[in-house]
């Protein structure tokens, strides 16, 4: 866990030229007094050379625009907004999960048209590993394809990236398919829960000369209280409705047993939808809708009949159904009414 963050910490501030990045100015003397990586070293006039991972300000701020505007599901991750700074071009205060949804989910999206193929290839791919190796399910055949795949990968990043880019953090990668070989899988032995835990505890410091007498004062009373709101017809956190609910409520028990659903996040807003989007969000209905489905069922055998000179591909079918099916569902239905 810990390793994924200080690598991830590593590559971002590498690539955004942050204060906190190995990519410094003493680094790079020291490449040009060691007499190797001659591409690192520095101009005439003592400044960075512009490298394949380098990027320029309008770069940075599509990198950090896309990480600020990605929404994630309720509960995934934490407001990673929040620790973006769009005016100096920085990233700051990432918790070891902010790093973890940034490495595997939102890294290898926001690099892909600020930075160049070769380089883009390689970081997909280092982000990858940690993708695969922090599955819920591994199978044993694998786990040396991926020893394999995380050495060769190192070796195109050595290419590519400054030699201060590599701490132990990073070599410590090439041991972490032994350690899951070992210890089982890294779902059952990160720290996530552990420390969200111990944070919700320190939050019921109140005396900080008597920690531990707070944190049992306060615990058991919520416990107390947990266990009162389930015989009383109170809103409680355990039966309130979630921010985001998205429970069916399409019968009367559900209706009873749930008779609010979710709740509005911030404000709201207005938009108007263009013509397009009016037609994409019509189609997505009728196609997505079950009881429409055996009408799309009769449409493609109308339309295998109607072409039956040829055969379609299930491509060609499905592009003619997006395009075709929503006015042959009006006509068809307009006849049946009369």
């Amino acid at each position: 866990m810990h390793i994924e963050k200080n690598v991830c910490d590593n590559v971002l501030y590498t690539l955004i030229k942050d204060e906190k990045s190995k990519d410094h100015l003493e680094a790079r003397q020291d490449l040009q007094d060691m007499g190797i990586k001659e591409d690192f070293w520095l101009d005439e006039n003592g400044k960075y050379l512009p490298l394949l991972f380098s990027m320029t300000k309008e770069k940075k701020k599509i990198f950090l625009t896309t990480l600020r505007n990605v929404k994630m599901p309720d509960g995934y991750s934490s407001n990673i907004s929040r620790c973006i700074d769009d005016q100096n071009s920085k990233i700051f205060r990432l918790k070891s999960h902010d790093c973890h949804i940034l490495m595997q989910h939102l890294l290898p999206l926001a690099i892909r048209n600020v930075l160049p193929d070769s380089v883009t290839t390689v970081l997909v791919e280092f982000c990858s590993f940690f993708k695969e190796l922090c599955c819920k399910r591994l199978n044993i055949l694998n786990l040396d394809r991926l020893q394999y795949r995380i050495v060769l990968t190192l070796c195109h990043l050595e290419i590519l990236l400054p030699p201060s880019f590599f701490t132990v953090m990073v070599h410590l990668t090439c041991h972490l398919v032994e350690e899951v070989k070992l210890g089982g899988l890294v779902y059952y032995r990160w720290m996530y829960p552990i420390e969200r835990m111990l944070g919700h505890l320190k939050s019921f410091v109140r005396n900080r000369a008597q920690p531990e007498g707070s944190i049992s004062e306060a615990y058991l009373a919520e416990e107390t209280l947990n266990i009162y709101s389930l015989y009383e017809e109170v809103e409680s956190r355990l039966n309130r409705s979630r921010r985001v609910d998205d429970r069916p409520n399409d019968n009367e028990t559900s209706q009873i047993i749930y008779p609010q659903l979710g709740r509005p996040v911030g404000s709201s807003s207005t938009f108007t939808l263009t013509p397009l989007e009016k037609i994409q969000a019509h189609r997505y209905l009728l196609l997505n809708c079950p009881k429409v489905q055996s009408y799309v069922d009769d449409f493609k055998t109308f339309t295998k009949r109607k072409t039956r000179n040829r055969r379609l591909s299930t491509i060609e079918l499905e592009k003619i159904v997006s395009k075709e099916f929503a006015s042959w569902f009006l006509h068809r239905v307009q006849s049946c009414t009369q």
